[in-house]
């Protein structure tokens, strides 16, 4: 009796795993087809472009005051070195200071892409959920983020119907 009934319990668990719905998409390859997305990403880019070009001017104004100094510190007296000194080091410190604030862990470009990449991609995330509901998908895998898939069957990637589920041609 105690057999059977284990053997009807890992038959009924065993069916129960094999029978799960997978599904893999490739959110790079959906993103890459929203024109909103490539218009925020370039948005962004040139954004950070012009803030890079910010800082490599202020970069090439104290490199200059640098060989400046260096040139004239032989004729300096204590109290100006030490002037010029100070100046050099509070530049250096804001140039570092405004490149943390705009390149670094939660700075300005960090800020702009949650403003403008996050909402796209959690439309994303709404109609890969919407789609899963609507199949009886259990798992969704996305082969683009980390996730190693060695083989997956064509069959299984589910991004055009994404991109379908988006409106996206």
């Amino acid at each position: 009796m105690k057999k059977t009934l284990l053997l009807a319990l890992l038959l009924v668990s065993g069916t129960l795993v094999f029978s799960q719905k997978y599904a893999i998409i490739d959110t790079r390859y959906i993103l890459d087809k929203m024109p909103e997305y490539k218009q925020a990403q370039k948005q962004l880019d040139d954004q950070a472009a012009d803030w890079q070009k910010d800082i490599d001017a202020r970069q090439t104004d104290l490199n200059n005051m640098y060989k400046a100094y260096d040139a004239e510190q032989v004729m300096l007296s204590d109290d100006l070195k030490k002037k010029r000194e100070d100046q050099l080091f509070n530049k250096e410190k804001d140039l570092r200071d405004l490149q943390r604030k705009r390149f670094g862990f939660e700075g300005d470009l960090f800020k702009k892409r949650q403003e403008l990449i996050k909402p796209i991609q959690d439309k994303v995330y709404n109609a890969v959920q919407k789609m899963a509901v609507q199949r009886g998908y259990d798992f969704v895998l996305d082969k683009s983020e980390g996730i190693t898939i060695i083989f997956a069957d064509p069959k299984l990637d589910k991004s055009e119907d994404v991109l379908k589920e988006l409106g996206v041609k």
